[in-house]
């Protein structure tokens, strides 16, 4: 039986792996064959053909019959995934309760002692590092602001700043409760103005011509995007991380010069 190879790979969905997706789709297109018969059908050697077999009979895609010789008959497509999708579930809860059990739990506190007692002996120029994918440096950037005690001031285009939007509002909303403030330097269009004045709630938001990307937290630490977003595709932007004192409060200077220039929106 020839089987394609991307359906084989999209089988892995449902947790299987080569051996057991070949196995199971000639046990299918069969209803009831012999691990042999399926042996030959697949092209799975005989050594491992009984071994994937009893891992697909524990993980419900099978079920062997009773008698000699010994047989066995494919489940239907639908109750497996009916299956898969439960074990998935169960999996899932599994694993954000053991998480949630962490947060709480003296291991988390070790950890996060060893880690700032480790970054106190660390020289600030080490912590010094890049960024690469979108999702990555939206991630990173949503957690440094987490951290932001007392000013962020933010060089963004109009395609980031919608881009983000989904987390920075509610993180703009938590830092005005925490009194942080907020400068938003960008290009104001006449296709971003709701948008703006949705960050006007909670960050001051000024007009630039500056095209650029970047973020100073606390005056302490930068994050850099060194390309820009309207060109580079997603999987290949890129940033530069500086924890570094010196360099965002010489930044954060050149900012605030231009940001007294800037055009209110």
């Amino acid at each position: 039986m020839i089987v394609q190879k991307n359906f084989l790979s999209k089988l892995r969905e449902f947790g299987l792996n080569t051996y057991e997706s070949k196995l199971w789709t000639a046990l299918l297109s069969r209803g009831s064959s012999t691990a042999g018969e399926l042996s030959d059908i697949a092209n799975v050697p005989r050594s491992r053909t009984y071994d994937v077999l009893e891992s697909l009979e524990r993980k419900g895609f099978i079920i062997r019959k009773l008698g000699k010789p010994i047989k066995y008959i494919a489940v239907e497509p639908t109750e497996v995934l009916d299956r898969v999708k439960d074990k998935v579930s169960k999996e899932t809860d599994s694993r954000m309760k053991m998480i949630e059990e962490l947060r709480d739990s003296d291991i988390l506190e070790e950890l996060s002692l060893l880690h700032s007692q480790g970054i106190e002996l660390v020289d600030p120029t080490e912590l010094t590092g890049s960024i690469t994918g979108r999702d990555n440096l939206h991630n990173h950037l949503e957690s440094r602001l987490a951290k932001a005690e007392t000013t962020v001031c933010m060089l963004t285009t109009p395609e980031a700043l919608k881009r983000k939007q989904e987390f920075m509002i509610p993180m703009l909303k938590r830092l005005k409760d925490k009194n942080v403030s907020v400068k938003i330097a960008t290009q104001m269009t006449k296709d971003n103005r709701a948008l703006i004045q949705e960050y006007q709630r909670y960050a001051e938001v000024k007009h630039t011509q500056i095209r650029g990307r970047f973020t100073i937290i606390n005056s302490s630490e930068v994050l850099f995007m060194l390309l820009d977003d309207k060109i580079v595709h997603p999987a290949y932007d890129m940033a530069i991380w500086a924890n570094s004192k010196f360099f965002a409060a010489t930044l954060e200077g050149i900012f605030n010069e231009k940001w007294n220039g800037m055009k209110s929106v």
